[in-house]
């Protein structure tokens, strides 16, 4: 018989640890993503012996906590796509271009220098694939998490935040692309599968699914009743559209994070916010902490080997290096000053869980070795943390000034 009551309990000792590891993370000045991190990692093998962690997360409940954070995954990908500002992507200055620009090809570039250092000791599967892959998880920027990070700051609606917010859109989308060529190599027996149908789907999200939620959200009732249903019709449309990326071989976090760009264009900032407050409690609460917990059953810090120490250092200074050296070059290409272009640099290391979402495709795929996979969210955590810091030290509020115009972007931020 299934262990019911193990499940729950494994559900309610999650639920607890992240509220408490995420309330210490805040009372340092850090988001609570990195203490919820932590206490994924804190659950498995680090810290408690495989005995433990067997008694603790009994193999027959992982499967179901395993589908549970997927579900949860789903719905954060969706939470980014319909906090994209696809009007700030299209109406982007000079500095946002350039910043964007390199603040993506340098970590890229960089990162596939390191990747061919890395490839004897932690290949799997094609070596084209493995090097494209590690590139791709050191140019991420954690947009939800960036975001709350500035709303906590501040900087909501000045001109800095809002350069920071769409260049990590912009950076974000890009490195999503280069995912979805990623998962495409890797699962090369459903590539054709792959070109075939995406297109069309893409066609069809956008020219026929977007237009008929444009207008469910004119139909939207007032009361609890329509929006009750309008509700159910979103959820139902983005597991559908996870579903069907999933299905193509490609990963379901594509189709979730393109339903809820699809939202974001057609349903107005209202009915997203409605939608948004009733996702959050179930994703943020339960679901993603979930996610937190499987992931650090697959990392064990405590059998580092000194050699991988090593490596985790270089892996640190360049995800660092890569990042703040192409958003500083690009944005004083683009105009601006020394002191904003630092501040930028700092603000677009920012990785948390979006970069754990990018590594946890690779470790499904086979692309990464669990080794590698533990010291990558190690520099996740690490670069994340780093930010409040050197935010604090470079742009201190008295001399923050609201940019002309400025919306507040992704004004919550809520993965934080």
């Amino acid at each position: 018989m299934f262990p019911t009551h193990m499940l729950l309990l494994d559900l309610a000792l999650v639920v607890v640890l992240a509220k408490v590891m995420g309330g210490l993370a805040r009372r340092l000045g850090q988001p609570a993503v990195v203490g919820e991190i932590v206490a994924g990692v804190l659950l498995g093998p680090t810290l408690l012996s495989p005995a433990v962690t067997a008694v603790v997360f009994p193999v027959e409940v992982r499967p179901v906590l395993s589908a549970l954070a997927g579900v949860g995954v789903a719905l954060f990908m969706f939470v980014v796509g319909t906090e994209l500002d696809v009007g700030a992507l299209r109406g982007g200055g000079r500095v946002t271009v350039w910043t964007s620009l390199f603040a993506t090809a340098v970590p890229l570039a960089l990162g596939a220098l390191l990747a061919a250092t890395l490839l004897a000791g932690h290949q799997r599967g094609s070596a084209p694939g493995f090097v494209l892959f590690f590139a791709v998880a050191m140019s991420v920027t954690a947009f939800p998490v960036l975001a709350r990070i500035i709303a906590d700051r501040g900087l909501t609606g000045t001109r800095m935040g809002s350069t920071a917010l769409t260049c990590a859109a912009v950076c974000d989308v890009l490195a999503w692309a280069l995912l979805a060529l990623v998962v495409a190599l890797a699962t090369g027996a459903r590539l054709q599968w792959w070109l075939l149908l995406l297109v069309p789907y893409v066609v069809v999200m956008v020219t026929l699914v977007r237009p008929l939620l444009r207008r469910a959200a004119r139909l939207r009732g007032s009361g609890e009743a329509g929006g009750g249903l309008f509700f159910a019709v979103v959820l139902a449309g983005l597991l559908l559209s996870a579903a069907f990326t999933d299905w193509l071989g490609l990963h379901y976090i594509f189709g979730a994070f393109l339903f809820g760009v699809l939202l974001a264009t057609s349903g107005g900032d209202e009915v997203r916010a409605c939608v948004i407050r009733r996702v959050e409690p179930l994703c943020g609460t339960l679901l993603l902490p979930v996610y937190f917990v499987m992931a650090g059953l697959t990392i064990d810090l405590s059998g580092l080997s000194a050699g991988e120490w090593g490596e985790l250092a270089v892996i640190l200074v360049t995800a660092v290096t890569a990042k703040f050296a192409g958003a500083y070059a690009g944005a004083r290409i683009g105009g601006l000053d020394a002191r904003g272009a630092v501040t930028l640099g700092a603000l677009l290391n920012t990785r948390g869980l979006t970069e754990l979402v990018v590594l946890g495709v690779g470790l499904e795929l086979g692309v990464l070795d669990e080794r590698l996979y533990a010291l990558m969210v190690v520099m996740a955590v690490v670069t994340t943390a780093l930010t409040g810091p050197l935010l604090n030290r470079l742009h201190p509020a008295e001399q923050r000034a609201p940019a002309a115009g400025a919306t507040a972007g992704a004004a919550a931020g809520r993965a934080g």
